[in-house]
């Protein structure tokens, strides 16, 4: 029943356990304000909507990363007015959020970032291709894989393409003192990946299929699909490099 909004819009499942959660709440508050029964502080209230909003959403089928969310939205905003902040400040936050992981909302990828030891295993499989490859990272994030790759190999060529505004414009800066790396504001369904030798990604499961799919259209036989943790639905990997980090993360790759 919630899969299409799980795989294409998990804000708006968040956003209805946070609603149930509330009604919930609420309603257990007037039942015990009519008893007469002991009145729980508005923050202790807050807290246990946040509790039953995080278990609705795992019920929900959302990913972890939401659940916090969930969990901590409510209390959060209650201390932040109990310092008095101007009410711009929830504005700004907000907006600032939005720029920073707009591409949960248009492209089913929350903002993940590869951990350094990631970095180094993806740079030494890499050295396997010929000295001046071609390497794209599809939703470079804040862009230090790119810089990572950028130090080690002077004559690769170096592409990452993002959509969420300020992650992009800080990977951007990132990489202007890299003559052959370059960062661009562009949507990775609409990069041409054929001219790869290897493309990698660290997006989320939801994609991943019309991933695989775009990846055979598109690249060129030989060519090596990376992907960080997520595996594409009922294509095995050909090759598996075990991160051994707290996340149990793995690099999966096909060679097209």
């Amino acid at each position: 029943m919630f899969e299409p909004l799980r795989s294409r819009y998990p804000a708006l499942l968040a956003l209805l356990a946070q609603l149930m959660a509330l009604l919930s709440i609420a309603l257990l508050l007037w039942a015990l304000a009519q008893l007469g029964a002991w009145r729980p502080s508005l923050m202790q209230a807050a807290l246990a909507q946040g509790l039953l909003a995080a278990m609705l959403g795992q019920w929900l089928g959302l990913r972890r990363w939401w659940l916090v969310l969930n969990l901590f939205f409510l209390p959060a905003l209650l201390a932040l007015q109990a310092r008095q902040w101007p009410g711009w400040w929830f504005l700004v936050a907000f907006l600032l959020l939005l720029l920073l992981n707009w591409n949960s909302f248009r492209e089913r990828v929350p903002l993940y970032l590869s951990g350094a030891r990631t970095r180094q295993l993806l740079s030494q499989r890499l050295s396997r291709l010929p000295e001046g490859f071609a390497f794209v990272d599809l939703g470079c994030g804040l862009a230090s894989t790119l810089v990572q790759l950028a130090r080690d190999y002077p004559a690769a060529r170096l592409v990452g393409v993002e959509t969420a505004p300020l992650v992009f414009a800080l990977a951007w800066l990132r990489c202007l003192p890299y003559r052959h790396c370059r960062v661009h504001y562009r949507s990775l369904w609409r990069e041409d990946l054929a001219a790869y030798d290897a493309v990698y990604c660290f997006l989320s499961p939801a994609p991943m299929a019309e991933l695989w799919a775009k990846a055979r259209r598109e690249m060129r036989p030989g060519s090596l699909l990376i992907s960080n943790s997520f595996e594409v639905p009922g294509v095995p990997a050909q090759e598996v490099v075990e991160l051994n980090d707290w996340r149990n993360s793995r690099l999966l790759l096909w060679r097209l």
